[in-house]
C-alpha cells in the first residue's frame, strides 16, 4: 500500500475553523448557564417564577465588551479607509 496516513495537511484549516465555532459555543454556553438572570438551574430558583429584577437583566445585556464597543467607530481596517478616503494625506 502506497502513501496511507491518517492525519492530512489539507484539513487543518477545517478542523480550526470547527474548533473556533465549538469554542464559542461552550463560551456562549457557559456565559448563559452562570450569568443569564432568567436561566435558574437550582430547584429552589425556579420555584420562585418570573423575576421583575431589572438591574440584573442590564447588567447582562450591557456588558464590558459592548460598551467598549459602542465608542469605536465601526471600521475593520482604519487605516486603510483613511489612506484611500482622505484625499490630503497628514504628511
Amino acid at each position: 500500500m502506497g502513501s496511507s496516513r491518517w492525519f492530512r495537511p489539507e484539513v487543518v484549516p477545517l478542523f480550526a475553523a470547527v474548533g473556533v465555532a465549538v469554542g464559542i459555543c461552550g463560551m456562549q454556553l457557559v456565559r448563559n448557564i452562570c450569568i443569564n438572570p432568567e436561566v435558574r438551574v437550582n430547584k429552589e430558583n425556579r420555584i420562585a417564577g418570573v423575576l421583575e429584577n431589572y438591574e440584573e437583566g442590564e447588567r447582562y445585556a450591557e456588558h464590558a465588551l459592548r460598551k467598549y464597543l459602542r465608542t469605536k467607530v465601526p471600521e475593520i481596517m482604519p487605516s486603510i479607509n483613511s489612506f484611500f478616503a482622505d484625499p490630503d494625506p497628514k504628511n
